[in-house]
C-alpha cells in the first residue's frame, strides 16, 4: 500500500514519528507543495491508498473523493474536521480517522500575537536590526486592562488564566455561555457580544466555526471596538469578516490585529493581507509545534496500523 503525507511544508513528518513501524507494509511519500486545485489533487493522490492531511487545510468534498477510487483510508489531524464529506467517504469505502490534538499551542500563540501587538515587537525589532529609530512606539499595558474573550472553551479558558496572571480584567461571551462556566474560569460574563467588544482593550476569538459564528465579527462589530483596542484571531478565519477587518486596519478604526487564520491558505502573493497596516500575522502556526506534530503523526502511524489489522481506531466523525 502507498501513503501520501500532504502539505508537509517543513518536511517535519519524517522525524515527528517512527514510520519504520510500517516498513514492508506501506510506502510513505511526503509532499511539501500545497495545492487545493481538484485536478492537481487527483493527479497527485490517485496512486495512493492512504492520505494523511493536516487539520482542515485541504477540503475533501464528494467531487474529490469520487475521483480517488484507490483511496481507502483518510487521516486528518485532530478529532473534528468540517471540510471532509463523510457521507461521500462512506459511499466510496473510505475510512476516515483522526488523531489527538493539544490545545496548548494555540493558547501560547494567542499570547505571542497579543504581546507582540501590545509592545510593538516586530516594528521595534525591525528598526533595531535595520538601523532605524531607537524607540518609536509606546507600548499598551496589560495589567489593569480588559481582555474580552469570544468563547470560553478549552482554549479560551486557558487564555483567560494567562490574562488573569497578568492582572487583566477578563470577560467572556458566547451564545450559550453561563454564569457558572465563567465563575469556574474566574472571569466575568459579558451581557452581550456588543458589550464585550465595546468595553475590551483586547479581544481574542476562541469559538468553533458554525452557522452561528460564521461572520460573527463584521463591520458593525468592529465599529464598536475602541480605536485603541486590538483583535486577535487564532480560531477560524470565517468568524471575522476579512474585508471588514482590512478596512478597519487601513482606517485606524482599531489599533491593530493579530491573525493566524485566513480565508485563503496559503496566502497567495499579492494578497492584501500581506501588506495591511497595523497587522501582526502568522501563517496558521497555531497548532504547529514539535509536540503536537509528534502526536499528529504518531497517531497517524497508529491509525494506519490499526486499519491494516482490521480494527480502525479514532474513526470520524
Amino acid at each position: 500500500m502507498r501513503c501520501a503525507l500532504i502539505d508537509d511544508f517543513q518536511g517535519a513528518a519524517a522525524t515527528a514519528a517512527d514510520w519504520s513501524a510500517l516498513a514492508g507494509r506501506v510506502e510513505v511519500v511526503s509532499f511539501a507543495e500545497h495545492t487545493d486545485d481538484e485536478d492537481e489533487l487527483v493527479a497527485r493522490l490517485a496512486g495512493f491508498d492512504i492520505v494523511v492531511t493536516l487539520r482542515e487545510r485541504v477540503p475533501f468534498p464528494a467531487s474529490l473523493l469520487d475521483r480517488l477510487p484507490r483511496l481507502r483510508l483518510l487521516i486528518a489531524s485532530g478529532m473534528r474536521n468540517s471540510v471532509i464529506d463523510y457521507a461521500a467517504a462512506e459511499r466510496n469505502g473510505v475510512t476516515v480517522c483522526g488523531t489527538a490534538s493539544s490545545s496548548t499551542p494555540p493558547v501560547e500563540l494567542t499570547w505571542a500575537l497579543l504581546l507582540g501587538l501590545a509592545r510593538g515587537i516586530v516594528t521595534e525589532h525591525t528598526a533595531l536590526r535595520e538601523g532605524g529609530p531607537w524607540q518609536q512606539s509606546v507600548g499598551a499595558d496589560l495589567h489593569g486592562r480588559r481582555l474580552g474573550l469570544l468563547g470560553l472553551g478549552k482554549i479560551g479558558s486557558r487564555v483567560a488564566a494567562v490574562g488573569l496572571a497578568f492582572g487583566m480584567d477578563v470577560a467572556a461571551w458566547s451564545p450559550n455561555l453561563t454564569e457558572e462556566r465563567c465563575a469556574q474560569a474566574g472571569v466575568r460574563r459579558a451581557a452581550s457580544k456588543e458589550e464585550l467588544l465595546a468595553d475590551s482593550d483586547f479581544v481574542s476569538v476562541h469559538l468553533a466555526l458554525g452557522e452561528r459564528s460564521r461572520g460573527l465579527i463584521g463591520s458593525a462589530e468592529l465599529a464598536l471596538m475602541q480605536p485603541t483596542a486590538y483583535l486577535v484571531n487564532t480560531s477560524r478565519a470565517a468568524i471575522v469578516d476579512q474585508d471588514a477587518l482590512l478596512k478597519a486596519l487601513h482606517t485606524g478604526a482599531i489599533a491593530g490585529a493579530g491573525i493566524d487564520v485566513f480565508d485563503v491558505e496559503p496566502l497567495p502573493p499579492g494578497h492584501p493581507v500581506r501588506t495591511a497596516p497595523r497587522l501582526l500575522a502568522t501563517p496558521h502556526l497555531g497548532y504547529v509545534t514539535r509536540a503536537n506534530y509528534a502526536t499528529y503523526y504518531g497517531h497517524a502511524v497508529e491509525d494506519i496500523q490499526a486499519f491494516l489489522d482490521g480494527s480502525p481506531v479514532r474513526v470520524l466523525p
